[in-house]
């Protein structure tokens, strides 16, 4: 919006021609979203526990969390709107995959908060039913991945990091696949979400990835020197992933060890979903498997635990998702969670670095 009302005045005012640079951008956008993150809170805070909406901790998890019964939860409503208010006021509103990622955030969302709220208001457990609320995240990224199909100047190859000869066009089979990593990826997050800033870290570190991402593969001359694909108009993707690593960043002061508020499904199924569009606009979306490498981890951690149990009566691990194993044998949970930050860290080096390796 902003971009709209002060860039068309940079011939009377030439400073505003700052406002052309994606760079620019995408730096106002991370402030204003970590802004907006650092108002909201408090008052949401305070509001969703007059409200009591709290969060239900179950009695067969780590006992350490039964001292987190009650703290205020659906706090990714912070989060999206951070995201929604920063993408809007800073982005190209014209460009096509702007609102295809909007599209998925907020749709996930909305998932997300029936869940939510379902389980802490209504005191349901079991909250939104899973038919209904996998039926709806299929259908969000089924129509995103149609529209995807049918862009002009957008290919539906397949890109292997290390093989750059190695590029097959999936042709309609692109579109199961988009509809995958759009909903796994929002998955792998939800699971990862049991404990204070465990989650968020690595949304943060794949959100400045995928940035820097979204930034080479809108730049011509850069795509073709790095030998990736170019995708004319996917720059604007660095705006919203600016805007998410603000808008994470703010959500952290409230949401670190001890947390004051929890993200609940309305943030992480959004979140996930995000990046997974963002992966398959870039197309990066192999490189989402190392970059998102803690989620991946926590999720098979729990197919895995799942499978074994069915087939053999036996458990893998202590309990699941994997960091719920870490817990119960005896880590600390502070130790956990950086540690499974300073992996997603090293995870996103080893993905950059795949950049020259093509």
């Amino acid at each position: 919006m902003l971009y709209h009302l002060l860039y068309p005045l940079h011939t009377e005012f030439s400073f505003l021609n700052v406002f052309r640079y994606i760079t620019f951008r995408t730096v106002l956008s991370a402030l204003t979203a970590l802004l907006v993150s650092f108002i909201l809170g408090p008052w949401l805070i305070r509001k969703l526990g007059d409200m009591q909406i709290g969060q239900q901790v179950r009695d067969d998890g780590p006992q350490t969390h039964l001292k987190k019964q009650g703290t205020p939860t659906m706090g990714g409503t912070m989060i999206l709107f951070a995201i929604g208010i920063s993408t809007l006021l800073w982005s190209d509103l014209k460009n096509r995959y702007v609102w295809f990622v909007l599209m998925v955030t907020i749709g996930f969302g909305i998932i997300g908060f029936i869940d939510d709220y379902l389980k802490v208001v209504k005191k349901n457990p079991e909250g939104l039913w899973p038919r209904y609320k996998m039926g709806g995240q299929l259908v969000v990224s089924a129509v995103v991945a149609i529209f995807l199909y049918y862009q002009p100047n957008y290919n539906t190859t397949l890109v292997f990091p290390f093989f750059k000869g190695l590029a097959p066009d999936l042709g309609w089979f692109y579109i199961p696949l988009v509809v995958f990593i759009i909903v796994g990826t929002s998955n792998a997050v939800n699971l990862t979400d049991g404990l204070d800033g465990l989650a968020i870290g690595p949304v943060m570190t794949a959100s400045v990835t995928y940035l820097l991402f979204s930034y080479l593969t809108g730049n011509v001359k850069i795509a073709n020197y790095l030998q990736i694909q170019y995708v004319p108009g996917v720059g604007e993707l660095a705006i919203f992933c600016g805007a998410m690593f603000g808008a994470s960043l703010g959500f952290l002061w409230f949401n670190a060890y001890p947390a004051q508020v929890f993200m609940g499904d309305v943030g992480s199924l959004a979140l996930g979903g995000a990046l997974g569009t963002v992966a398959v606009i870039t197309k990066q979306e192999i490189l989402l498997a190392i970059v998102g490498g803690i989620f991946v981890m926590e999720a098979f951690s729990v197919i895995f635990q799942v499978g074994s149990f069915k087939l053999r009566g036996k458990r893998i691990f202590k309990m699941a998702p994997i960091h719920h194993h870490f817990e119960l044998k005896g880590w600390a949970e502070p130790k956990i969670i950086v540690r499974f930050w300073i992996i997603s860290i090293i995870l996103a080096l080893v993905a950059i670095s795949t950049l020259k390796l093509r």
